[in-house]
């Protein structure tokens, strides 16, 4: 007897039916799942319906799905990928401009798509805290972008919750390119000319340099995570995997490949935002003359002021009542994944544990008396009394620090299965008396932010260093038990937060309060998925500015310092800079990865202590 459909199952294949008709592609395949929204080629994965269906969520999840479907209809992946500009902050523009021409095309075609988009779109921007905005840098350019063009193409408002956000921008965007915008709706049925209007209007607004050439054109090409843009393995053929949350909005992009991968190391900078311990920017220097000593006659690594940086705790970048929902987001998306994630975090569980054991020599002819071999000795009194000793564990006291990328271009599943990885593994190696600490970096805002500014006041000065403010995130410090962060992990999943990634100041940093500590073993794990990135700073200094300072850090840790280094690559070849780590070509292999790496060092011997200081500064000259 077939089981009665239920009033999700029924939803369920009307939101099917509507994708496929929306989309004029039958053969479309629509399946649900707790995770973000996607569309990787013709496969479109929509959230499970909640078992009473209110209003406001059908609404939602219809606008979802017919953001999806209208993306399939009217947008041709290999021509937007070969229009693309350069430049991380560029590339986002693009994609949301696209998008934005891609739902106003439905939306003017048929009323309720316009309307269930409209519901999406409002509750997209509540989600991400658009409303409470009141700075530039919190701000994301490409959105604002996006929902002004929406609202030239449409006629429709900007949803009220994102009107503060949009505010930021909007005078600016108007003053440079207002021209630009209003020429965009003449050329909406056309994706190709719609698209070098978009360019004209990216170039305008200073985001891209005019007749740049697209990373598809002139150049070698490599895509954000410093990959070559062909598909991997497991990726469809036309490459093309969008991602939405609400409303659809294109996977985060960072330009700027890879550049001069075989760059000799030369000078590491000095100045970095240090800390340690439960207060964010407390720490000290390392002890090692030669960690941060200069060798090369280029220009070192430095900043073009740290007035703007910051190392805040998780806890203070939103409040409490969104936190928490941000983590309930996270347990409901991953909820799938936790008995797998579970699995291996136990298996790592026992073998730590069996390393703390206590084990015993016996037979020995001094020591402990051994009771247990007494009886033998009453039975034949010729025999002497046998003795035991303990045998001294080779478990040390251990810190473990995850440095998580928080990028764009982590953004969706990436960024979801990091977060709860660090969950999981935090709450694991506790149990086992190791203490963990989990932190993140990116900048405060794209394309350069108040340090940009500052540097534009003062006359745009030769050889400015790094321009963009960083933002160094406590989303759990060493001594604060996993109980009382656990909400914090939860911040990861707030979209405004993931910008741009410069590694080697937050390798620095992350490294820096390990040696503020007093456990006698440091374990520090990277989880990145691409090259150092901030458009602001690779466009006045030499390309392979970041990637070098990234490649000196990484040589001086790995070299001179006792923290034992290990890194985790994404869709990114992290091998061509870490002796230890591991590539992932699949997000979803990313626990196990976690897992088997710190099972391998604890597995093996303790490393010795860093070379002395002469040898050290021998070997340097």
């Amino acid at each position: 007897m077939n089981k009665p459909e239920t009033p999700a199952d029924t939803f369920k294949r009307a939101l099917t039916a509507a994708v496929r008709a929306i989309a004029a592609t039958p053969e479309v395949e629509v399946d649900f799942a707790p995770e973000t929204p996607t569309l990787r080629g013709k496969r479109v994965r929509l959230p499970v319906p909640p078992r009473d269906l209110p209003a406001d969520e059908i609404a939602r999840m219809r606008g979802t799905g017919d953001a999806l479907a209208l993306r399939l209809r009217h947008h041709d992946e290999k021509l937007h990928t070969r229009l693309l500009p350069g430049g991380g902050t560029a590339k986002l523009a693009f994609d949301a401009v696209e998008q934005a021409r891609v739902e106003s095309l439905g939306a003017l075609q048929m009323k309720g798509v316009a309307d269930n988009l409209q519901s999406a779109l409002e509750e997209r921007c509540r989600a991400r805290g658009y409303a409470r905005v009141h700075d530039r840098s919190e701000a994301p350019l490409e959105e604002a972008l996006g929902l002004m063009v929406r609202e030239r193409l449409t006629g429709t408002p900007i949803p009220r919750s994102a009107e503060p956000m949009v505010a930021q921008w909007r005078d600016w965007i108007e003053e440079k390119a207002g021209a630009d915008l209003a020429s965009l709706a003449a050329a909406i049925d056309s994706q190709d000319d719609f698209a070098k209007l978009a360019r004209r209007l990216i170039v305008d607004l200073d985001l891209a340099e005019d007749g740049q050439d697209t990373d598809t054109d002139e150049t070698e090409g490599e895509s954000e995570n410093g990959q070559s843009p062909e598909p991997s393995e497991g990726e469809s053929d036309s490459g093309e995997a969008m991602e939405a949350s609400g409303s659809l909005s294109s996977e985060a992009q960072e330009g700027a490949g890879d550049e001069a991968a075989d760059a000799e190391a030369g000078a590491a900078g000095d100045k970095q935002v240090a800390g340690s311990g439960e207060e964010p920017g407390k720490g000290r220097r390392p002890p090692y003359p030669n960690f941060h000593k200069d060798h090369n006659r280029e220009p070192p690594y430095h900043g073009y002021t740290l007035r703007f940086d910051e190392v805040v705790l998780a806890s203070e970048l939103c409040d409490d009542e969104e936190l928490g929902r941000l983590r309930k987001q996270l347990d409901q998306q991953l909820h799938h994944l936790q008995s797998v994630v579970g699995r291996l975090a136990n298996r790592l569980q026992r073998r730590l544990l069996a390393k703390q054991t206590r084990t015993w020599d016996f037979n020995l002819e001094e020591g402990m008396l051994d009771a247990a071999r007494l009886a033998r000795v009453v039975a034949n009194p010729v025999l002497p009394l046998s003795y035991k000793q303990e045998k001294e564990t080779e478990f040390r006291d251990t810190v473990v620090t995850l440095l998580i990328d928080n990028s764009g271009s982590m953004r969706g599943r990436p960024i979801t299965i990091a977060a709860m990885c660090a969950d999981i593994l935090a709450r694991t190696l506790e149990r086992c008396a190791v203490k963990v600490e989990i932190l993140g970096f990116t900048t405060r805002a794209w394309k350069g932010g108040q340090s940009r500014e500052a540097w534009l006041a003062d006359g745009k000065p030769a050889n400015p260093g790094r321009l963009n403010d960083l933002r160094h995130i406590i989303y759990k410090a060493a001594d604060t038990p996993w109980r009382r962060t656990r909400k914090s992990l939860g911040l990861m999943l707030r979209e405004g937060l993931l910008k741009e990634n410069i590694d080697g100041e937050a390798l620095l940093w992350a490294h820096d309060r390990l040696l503020a500590r007093n456990e006698m073993r440091k374990i520090l794990m990277v989880i990145s998925d691409g090259a150092p990135v901030d458009d602001s700073t690779l466009s006045v200094n030499p390309g392979n500015y970041l990637d070098r300072h990234l490649r000196q850090v990484i040589e001086r840790i790995e070299n001179f310092s006792p923290v034992e280094l290990v890194a985790i690559g994404i869709g990114h070849d992290v091998t061509r800079y870490y002796r230890r780590a591991v590539t992932l070509v699949d997000v979803d292999q990313l626990a196990g990865a976690m897992m088997e790496k710190l099972a391998e060092l604890f597995d093996e011997s303790p490393v010795a202590a860093p070379r002395s200081a002469p040898t050290a500064a021998r070997e340097a000259h």
